[in-house]
């Protein structure tokens, strides 16, 4: 197999590997879609989540440091948070969905540039990326040497690669979001447990990175 071949398969089954649980947070996500909370603000959030992964990943490239395990975890504290106060103000926001709604139409931005700015500054873009950041933070011990052996045109091709099956990823969550009976359950359920699920994937983050044991009572 020629070296972009090779570069290729290890670009897609990294991808894969380090992202198939995404599918179930994206799922959730476009479940939840309503005149606040766009299918753009989902995928521009996924998106600035992976580039922040990204970044943290490249000095690896540069032969820099390497992150610990154990503090990656503690960005299982972002969805955490995020579904803590989905819990706490739930009800305001509930309201505040069904007001904003009603005229949402009449408010959206008709020139696509702005309507792009005003989607990348928008609070849903960030709560997005918090998660995907929080879901994803465990990729960078892996991208790290993964980018480390290679040269700059490879990398390339790597990355590219992973900005491609981001797309894929979202258009698969949205494809699976739309089928009657997964878009029946979660529209029945789905606002009443999407907190849950994301405290529960921010504890399982720290858990499974570790981040438990810099408390000073468990190392004791």
């Amino acid at each position: 197999m020629s070296k972009l071949g090779t570069v290729f398969s290890e670009g897609i089954i990294a991808f894969i590997a380090t992202n198939i649980d995404d599918i179930i947070i994206l799922l959730i996500f476009f479940s939840q879609v309503n005149g606040t909370f766009r299918r753009r603000h989902i995928i521009l959030g996924q998106y600035l989540g992976f580039v922040a992964i990204i970044i943290a990943s490249l000095p690896g490239f540069f032969g820099g440091l390497v992150v610990q395990r154990e503090w990656i975890g503690l960005l299982g504290l972002l969805p955490i948070a995020i579904g803590l106060q989905q819990l706490i103000y739930k009800k305001e926001e509930t309201a505040t969905v069904q007001t904003v709604s009603s005229d949402f139409s009449q408010s959206t931005p008709t020139n696509p540039v702005l309507a792009f700015i005003l989607s990348v500054l928008h609070p849903q873009t960030y709560k997005v990326a918090a998660v995907t950041i929080a879901n994803g933070g465990d990729n960078i011990s892996i991208y790290i040497p993964l980018f480390a052996g290679h040269d700059l045109a490879s990398l390339g091709v790597i990355l590219s690669i992973f900005f491609i099956m981001v797309g894929v990823w979202c258009a698969i969550a949205y494809f699976l979001s739309r089928q009657p009976t997964i878009a029946n359950i979660l529209s029945r359920y789905g606002q009443a447990v999407v907190p849950f699920v994301l405290i529960g994937l921010g504890l399982f983050i720290m858990y499974e990175r570790g981040t438990f044991t810099l408390l000073p009572w468990v190392k004791s």
